[in-house]
């Protein structure tokens, strides 16, 4: 779990991917590479999420650092983590989706907005939180947050763009969850994968530039 942390901390970005074809995940997973993301979400709202798992982990290795999405119980944890998952995210926190993870020694990130749905995942055993949707209270609700809880490692989720990117590092964020601001259906339908190799590194350029 340790290793799959630091991966996060280290990009400082999670390329949020939704909805798109399972014929389409190579050359996206090589546009965010191109750009220098290196960690990823697959929702399993999306259609062959876990076959686009398994297809990532074969043809990529170690180069990327997977995680899947939008898991609301347990049960899709499991199948999940046995699909080639490095960590599990979910929307809201269920403590149950946390054991499951320990159990099989995978990182979960449980959802999470107020401190004590914050306290609450950290005693269930959760290592870093998912706030979501940021875009409520915005950056300085986190700096806030770290008032109080410094321990609280946060993964910024919801509203995030490339005009307050930076804000959200500043305030606190470990790390940011980026969706339709990096990678669309639209996007990827009309394979402007440049477009997403352009956006990638300017987000990586935001957060390196923020922790400075």
């Amino acid at each position: 779990m340790g290793k799959v942390l630091d991966k996060i901390y280290e990009t400082g970005l999670v390329s949020i991917i939704r909805g798109i074809y399972e014929t389409k995940i190579t050359q996206t997973v090589k546009a965010l590479l191109d750009g220098g993301i290196k960690v990823l979400e697959i929702t399993f709202d999306t259609p062959g999420a876990a076959g686009m798992i398994e297809k990532i982990k074969k043809e990529f290795g170690n180069e990327i650092t997977i995680g899947a999405g939008t898991v609301l119980d347990p049960e899709t944890a499991r199948t999940a983590i046995l699909s080639g998952a490095d960590f599990i995210l979910s929307p809201s926190l269920n403590t149950k989706v946390i054991e499951i993870c320990s159990r099989y020694g995978k990182l979960a990130v449980p959802g999470v907005l107020t401190p004590t749905e914050m306290v609450n995942a950290l005693e269930a055993g959760a290592q870093i939180i998912k706030l979501f949707p940021a875009r409520i209270f915005g950056p300085a609700y986190i700096k806030d947050i770290k008032g109080p809880l410094k321990q609280v490692d946060i993964m910024a989720v919801g509203g995030i763009s490339l005009e307050n990117a930076g804000e959200f590092i500043k305030s606190g964020a470990m790390s940011l969850g980026i969706g339709s601001e990096l990678v669309n259906t639209r996007l990827v339908d009309n394979e402007n994968y440049d477009v997403i190799t352009r956006n990638a590194s300017l987000f990586i350029e935001k957060v390196k530039t923020a922790r400075v």
